[in-house]
């Protein structure tokens, strides 16, 4: 597949600290790579300067977008409406909080093309000690139960073809399950190891019971999904 514009999104809830960085960081990879390319930041009703701060860098970067929702309406949901105002034909992902890091892009993209989706391994996690260990029992049982190989489903250095993408119909909670879900479009999905850092500034969202609880409502409407999937070939027609 060719590239002609990579639309990156970033979803944004009180990251204020970390957005001038992140952009920074993106913006030096970007003018490495010979594509054009645009900087979507979803703002996900932050309650902070996060929503200014992306203001004032937008007056002198034409590549900066951004959506603000009028209340914080999840991480789901900052991705869905971000994929939908993207306009490049591969989609990366990525959290505002400086932990994922876009000088991993590049190799991400070697394999992008024989593969449809390429998606972050965060094998050495900066977390906690509890997080990873929550990590690791969410992705073994997510993975039991909907049949996948992927190791980690929570990383959200992410990279996507749009068409397929935007055929997803994302309810809460359904971005984790992203791998998955392209498959049933159709998908070849590639999972490759990528740097993971500590976070600097701000604070985690979420808790691991938040997580486990949320998660298990998530993987009963996948694996319903999976289970309920339409799917067939067309042997032979006339229209």
């Amino acid at each position: 597949m060719t590239i002609k514009k990579i639309s990156y999104v970033i979803p944004v809830y009180n990251e204020e600290e970390n957005i001038e960085e992140l952009y920074r960081e993106i913006t030096g990879v970007s003018k490495t790579l010979p594509y054009n390319y645009e900087i979507l930041f979803v703002d996900d009703g932050s309650n902070d300067g996060s929503l200014n701060k992306i203001k004032i860098l937008l007056q002198n970067d034409k590549h900066i977008k951004y959506i603000s929702f009028a209340q914080n309406r999840g991480q789901s949901a900052a991705l869905y409406a971000g994929f939908t105002y993207a306009s490049g034909d591969t989609i990366i992902t990525m959290d505002s909080d400086l932990q994922n890091d876009p000088r991993d892009i590049p190799n991400m993209l070697k394999y992008y093309g024989e593969y449809d989706m390429v998606t972050g391994w965060r094998y050495n996690r900066k977390d906690t000690l509890s997080k990873r260990i929550a990590s690791k029992i969410g992705n073994g049982v997510r993975n039991f139960l909907t049949n996948e190989t992927i190791h980690d489903t929570g990383c959200s250095l992410k990279i996507m073809r749009a068409d397929m993408l935007k055929k997803i119909k994302i309810f809460k909670g359904l971005h984790r399950f992203l791998p998955t879900l392209m498959r049933l479009e159709g998908a070849k999905v590639k999972e490759v190891k990528v740097n993971h850092r500590q976070r600097i500034h701000g604070e985690s969202k979420y808790t691991n019971l938040k997580r486990a609880k949320e998660g298990f409502y998530d993987l009963m409407s996948v694996r319903w999904m999976i289970k309920r999937y339409i799917n067939y070939t067309i042997k032979d027609k006339n229209v």
